[in-house]
């Protein structure tokens, strides 16, 4: 049986995560500002009473800036017991199932800092998509 992705584009580029890690999409929240936190870490938001970190992938990926007027969305993701973190991605996409033959390992073209954040590439009809691992993309020390 296939798993199911939830999409979204960064850089230009489409990426997709399980839904099963997906807890919720929100659009751009108010961040909280960490004095001292490394570039990856575009600050803290209130999600319901629970204090959630939010992380800028393009910064973690070392894809350029979003420009200052653009909205970002936040894809909010469960990874290890009951850690909960914020993504920024540019815009959210569909929830896409792929045949299990369209996936491959990620090429040698990709650069090797997105590399070690995707586990696979998946061939479809007009792009390639780009499958993240969500443990090594909340992993702070991954982008230095």
């Amino acid at each position: 049986m296939a798993t199911q992705y939830c999409t979204f584009k960064l850089g230009g580029h489409l990426f997709g995560v399980p839904v099963g890690t997906v807890q919720e999409v929100l659009r751009e929240q108010t961040l909280t500002e960490v004095p001292l936190a490394p570039a990856v870490v575009s600050g803290l938001i209130n999600l319901r009473g629970q204090i959630v970190i939010t992380l800028d992938l393009r910064e973690q990926m070392g894809l350029p800036r979003r420009a200052d007027s653009a909205e970002a969305t936040n894809v909010v993701v469960r990874t290890g017991a009951d850690t909960v973190t914020s993504l920024l991605v540019d815009e959210i996409g569909d929830v896409l199932e792929p045949d299990l033959d369209l996936f491959e390992d990620p090429p040698d073209t990709v650069p090797a800092r997105v590399r070690d954040l995707v586990v696979a590439v998946c061939k479809l009809e007009r792009q390639l998509m780009l499958v993240l691992d969500t443990e090594k993309a909340v992993e702070i020390g991954a982008a230095a």
